[in-house]
């Protein structure tokens, strides 16, 4: 599967410092990926996400899913979810990640973009369910997309793209000391769907 991105180094820390970022580029071939794509959209119990802010429910445009091997609890911006069994093709994906990676993960939060228009801001994924400075590995399918880390002392910015089919991990202390965000474009007009396997600790 390296033959789809021979120039890209999975080694390579895309972070300067204070955390670890590993792109590995497109680990599915276009076939695959948008086989993928489409049974993804299909398949998954798509659901407006929700939060809570300043104590008012917002409810977002773009679309979120929660599974797991277990019915795990997931808190974050003041709702709860809990995770649905795994579908064949994200189980089938968590062990292609896990392959690739040398990591291992239990659930799975996934996001749809419908277009450019739809992002999400600054933020870090340090939710006391997720285990402490455990990996997180993010699978990308549809729109390319920009994504950007921000230093939470520094304010240093690190960009990437993100491409259809590719594989990102962010692990050690990136989530304590940086931020990260899918930034809107005018540009993008296609969706985006991102899967981001996680460690639940019981």
């Amino acid at each position: 599967m390296d033959l789809f991105n021979p120039t890209i180094d999975s080694n390579k820390n895309w972070l300067p410092y204070d955390g670890t970022v590993n792109y590995y580029g497109t680990i599915l071939n276009k076939t695959q990926a948008d086989s993928y794509f489409e049974k993804l959209m299909k398949t998954i119990e798509w659901r407006n996400d929700e939060a809570i802010i300043f104590g008012k429910k917002i409810i977002t445009k773009r679309k979120v899913a929660w599974y797991g091997e277990k019915p795990f609890e997931y808190t974050y911006s003041n709702t709860t979810k809990h995770a649905l069994p795994w579908t064949k093709e994200l189980f089938k994906l968590k062990e292609i990640v896990e392959q690739k990676t040398g990591e291992t993960f239990n659930s799975c939060l996934l996001n749809l973009y419908h277009n450019g228009s739809e992002g999400m801001a600054w933020h870090s994924d340090g939710e006391a369910d997720l285990k402490k400075d455990g990996a997180i590995g993010s699978l990308s399918f549809g729109a390319e997309r920009k994504f950007a880390f921000k230093h939470k002392r520094s304010n240093e910015k690190i960009d990437m793209y993100l491409q259809h089919g590719s594989l990102l991990i962010m692990k050690g202390k990136t989530q304590t000391n940086w931020l990260h965000r899918l930034p809107p474009t005018k540009k993008v007009n296609t969706s985006r769907i991102n899967l981001t396997f996680r460690t639940i600790e019981e």
